[in-house]
């Protein structure tokens, strides 16, 4: 599981840098796509982080911040869209993984959360 959730982190971000770089260039699509850009290639960095966690408390609080920056990206994503900045045909596939990396981030963070006492 890890080492196919490094892979499909690393291929979310590539996927999510090559979707910034064909948004037609303007300042407010330069903000929009760095805005997009930062957070489509971070969950990738916080999952490896958390890998190195010294506690289940760490590791939750990297997969924690892995998920903020896909409910982020998701955020821009449905931005682009809407401004109509490419064509819905290059949106479509990485929203639904986005959904699904959130799925699987929520999972593993259910996983290894400290149970309440």
């Amino acid at each position: 599981m890890d080492r196919d959730l490094k892979d499909r982190t690393r291929e979310f971000a590539l996927r999510v840098m090559r979707l910034c770089s064909s948004i037609p260039a303007s300042r407010t699509n330069d903000g929009v796509a760095r805005q997009l850009l930062r957070a489509g290639t971070s969950p990738g960095a916080h999952f490896r982080e958390a890998l190195r966690a010294r506690s289940k408390a760490e590791y939750v609080s990297k997969m924690n911040g892995g998920l903020m920056e896909l409910e982020e990206t998701l955020y821009w994503l449905e931005i682009v869209e809407e401004a109509g900045l490419v064509p819905l045909t290059k949106l479509e596939a990485l929203k639904t993984e986005t959904d699904e990396l959130i799925a699987i981030f929520i999972s593993l963070i259910n996983k290894w959360r400290p149970k309440s006492r």
